[in-house]
Order: structure tokens, then sequence, then C-alpha cells
């Protein structure tokens, strides 16, 4: 992405993960703010239109975006259950989880970490909405291609020492793979306990005739906004790669157990058609192979 501008990708997936609110009942992802950090104007937009004006293409997307964020929230609440009271939301966009922290009076501080740009524009849409900044919130201005995670990291706060949640959501697809190697070293350097969710892009060479045809749609669409893909992986070398890193009870869930999962039973038929892209969670062990 360029730097003087915002993420385009971050605005449309905060429109989707709008418009799950409005559109989809019972929501998967439940977001009480996602439609009041858009302003007035977008949500009057997106209460104007309703799920009959949409293609297949724009209600698998919905999905996927509420999903992911659901799921990563669901490993959060473990890591909390667990300990943790440091989140950091890396590429978080207009994700709006410091704002409705429900973790809040068990100490759980909030780090925000995205391009400058980015978060620059996601703050004067909260001033805009009069969206309070929480006290235990911190934005974490990073560039992940030139900066160090960990130090800037560092700088606003956060506690090397103490075992923290990732969320890494729509970000993975976009990098180097040296940069998506040297942030799960990163993580995995930290204390037992730590955690990660992420989501990624198989490779297309792994996806039927069809699926690779949407993907190649996808890849197409996101190339125009000007943040093309760049990386992918095979399930099978990716969950590896976590192993091999140090990480233990690596989970890696493909369309049919996402939609297992978390779509079962619904009576309007949403879910992930496509498998596209795959959810992964994964925690730190400590030196005896234990969380």
């Amino acid at each position: 992405m360029h730097d003087a501008r915002p993420s385009r990708t971050a605005e449309r997936v905060a429109i989707r993960r709008a418009a799950h609110q409005l559109v989809d009942k019972p929501p998967v992802f439940d977001d009480p703010v996602a439609v009041a950090i858009l302003g007035e104007r977008a949500a009057s937009e997106l209460r104007a239109k309703t799920a009959k004006d949409e293609d297949r293409f724009s209600r698998a997307l919905r999905a996927m975006m509420a999903v992911r964020s659901r799921y990563a929230e669901d490993q959060l609440t473990t890591g909390v259950s667990r300990g943790v009271r440091q989140y950091v939301v890396l590429g978080a966009g207009l994700d709006t989880f410091a704002y409705r922290n429900r973790f809040r009076h068990q100490g759980l501080h909030v780090f925000e970490v995205d391009h400058p740009a980015t978060q620059a524009w996601k703050r004067e849409l909260l001033s805009a909405a009069r969206i309070e900044l929480p006290s235990e919130l911190s934005f974490v201005p990073v560039n992940f291609e030139q900066q160090s995670l960990g130090e800037e990291l560092r700088k606003s706060g956060f506690q090397h020492e103490e075992p923290a949640f990732f969320s890494w959501l729509g970000v993975v697809m976009y990098l180097t793979r040296e940069a998506f190697a040297s942030t799960i070293e990163f993580i995995g350097s930290l204390p037992a306990g730590t955690g990660i969710a992420l989501d990624y892009a198989v490779e297309p060479s792994s996806l039927g005739l069809l699926e690779r045809l949407v993907f190649e749609g996808v890849k197409r669409r996101v190339a125009a906004a000007g943040e093309p893909f760049r990386l992918f992986f095979a399930p099978r070398k990716i969950v590896a790669e976590f192993t091999q890193a140090g990480y233990k009870d690596v989970e890696d869930l493909a369309r049919d157990a996402i939609n297992a999962r978390y779509f079962a039973g619904r009576a309007d038929g949403l879910h992930v058609p496509a498998n596209l892209y795959h959810l992964l969670s994964a925690w730190v062990a400590g030196s005896e192979g234990e969380l």
C-alpha cells in the first residue's frame, strides 16, 4: 500500500463486517460498533441495501470476513482464560474490539498495529463517530516490511516478559515471506501461553478449477486496489512451519470445518462456499512443551 493513503481493502472489509450486522440474522460475529465506525453516510447506504441486491461472490466474502473475526475472538477468549492480558491486533484496519472490550475489567490491554496512514484514517473516523478511545488501548504504527514489530510494540508499552494473544487477519497474503517469517519468529519468542489466530490464502495450485477461477477474480480485485496478493501456503506446509518454529496445538480449519463449526443449521444458508482461505491458530509452548 502507499505511504500517504489508508488501505482500501481495510475499508472494504469493514463495510462487509458492518453489512453482516444488518443483513445476516443471527450474526455469526456480533459487533455493535461495526456500523457506527463507518460514519452516518456509509451506514445509511448500507441500511438501504438488502440481501437481494448482492451476488454470491459478495455474500461469500461477507461470510468469510465475519467468521474470521469470530474465530480470532474465540481464540482470544481461550487466551484470556489462561491468563493472557495483552491483545495485539496486527493490521487492525477498522477492527472494533478495543471499543467493546468485554475483558476490560480483567485488565486486557489492546495494541492496535497498522500502517501509519491507515491508523490516522481510523482515528479520524473514530473522532467523527464520537467513539471514545479507551484507556486500555495503544496505537502502534508499523510498516511490517520496514520496521521491527517487537521494537515498536516495546515503545508502546507492550510487556515482552508477559504472554499475549495476536490476531492477524487479512494481512498475511499481502506480505513477503521474510516479513511473515520474522513475525512468527518474534511471536514464538514470547512466553508460553502466547497465541495467534490468522487467515491465509491457499496455494492456488492446490485448488480445483472452479476455485482457481474464483481466486483469480479475487486477486484481480485486490491488485486493482493497489494491494496485490504476494504470499500463499499449502496447508501442510504452513502447519509444519509453525510446528518447526516451536508452536503447539496448531489448528488449521478449511472450508468444511469452518462451516461445521460456525454456520451449521442456519436458516439463511450463509456459509463459506470455497476453500480459498483457511483459518489457523497456534500457541507458544514452554521449554517442556506445555502451554
